[in-house]
């Protein structure tokens, strides 16, 4: 039942809890004693969360930008955010993320979960893309073409948005060092194709930011479905960020649709097994689910995911005397 070092997202539960409280007591009958608050817990919730925390009864693992809850559409989790080119829309982002890791200092969580940006399109390009991926298939012309336009855009652009991004996030790690926090800044591999960052280029915003404590946070479920879109291959990539992983979401996809428990949702028996390594490698590991999964279903994945360690660690011990 003990999850051990494991956390469990807030995304799973938030909107059938009534209270912050009710909402950690129930992820606290799953087993786990490490909580990540997503970015749709309001002030009102933490109150009632703050008590848990401070009788030991709960861990923060980490806290997802922005943190608590704000009813601003123009700073929500799909958004220009730390790339903005209006300066003061760049401001009050940073400003967003500075305060989000003053709660994840507070809270005694070891990262802040960070939506970076995106090369804004004037229409929602990757749902388009979506929609043709369902119906006529990611070889079809008619994808093709569509997919071509994206990538044409975003290679165009994205280079003015990366340094803006950068330049927010030296900011916001200057501001860490001088209120010495011990946080860490994870940038998240997202679910839509025309976002920031890619692998590679989250391997390009941590190498130009050496010494700042910016790493990624690698989401395996967004980054499967980015894959199965034609963004990027994940293994050659991802060994090219060995120890600059933060942070995992665990979750799957089936087809473009994230969120599902490994293994059991797809009930593919190998699907998932590149990815056990960076779960094992990761600072924090955290379950991201959907409220569809049930406790019997991520227990069972758990147990698969947890069986799977345990055998990277026995072949270890047999290659490695």
């Amino acid at each position: 039942m003990d999850k051990g070092d494991f956390s469990f997202s807030t995304c799973w539960n938030i909107k059938r809890s009534r209270t912050g409280r009710e909402m950690i007591k129930e992820i606290k009958d799953l087993g786990f004693s490490q909580v990540e608050l997503n970015y749709n817990v309001t002030k009102e919730m933490l109150s009632s969360i703050r008590p848990l925390i401070n009788q030991g009864e709960i861990q923060i693992s980490s806290v997802h930008n922005v943190f608590p809850f704000i009813d601003d559409p123009e700073y929500d989790t799909d958004s220009v955010m730390l790339g903005f080119e209006e300066r003061e829309k760049r401001k009050k982002a940073v400003d967003y993320l500075k305060k989000s890791a003053e709660y994840a200092q507070e809270l005694g969580a070891r990262g802040v979960v960070v939506h970076p940006g995106e090369v804004p399109f004037s229409y929602n390009i990757d749902s388009e893309l979506k929609k043709v991926y369902h119906t006529l298939g990611k070889d079809s012309k008619e994808y093709q073409a569509l997919w071509k336009e994206m990538m044409l855009r975003r290679q165009s652009e994205s280079g003015d948005f990366i340094r803006r991004i950068q330049h927010s996030l030296e900011e916001v790690c200057e501001y860490l060092a001088k209120k010495q926090y011990n946080i860490g800044i994870g940038i998240e591999t997202r679910s839509r194709c025309y976002q920031v960052p890619t692998l590679e280029e989250a391997g390009t915003i941590i190498d130009n930011l050496p010494g700042a404590p910016v790493y990624l946070w690698y989401d395996i479920g967004h980054a499967m479905m980015m894959e199965r879109m034609g963004l990027y291959d994940c293994a050659s990539h991802t060994n090219e960020l060995k120890g600059k992983i933060l942070g995992v979401h665990i979750h799957e996809t089936i087809g473009l649709s994230d969120h599902w428990c490994p293994y059991i949702h797809s009930q593919e028996e190998k699907f998932f097994d590149p990815y056990i390594q960076i779960i094992n490698d990761s600072q924090v590991k955290v379950y991201e689910l959907k409220d569809k999964c049930t406790p019997d279903d991520i227990h069972q994945s758990h147990q698969m995911i947890r069986e799977k360690i345990d055998k990277l660690g026995r072949i270890k011990s047999i290659i490695v005397p």
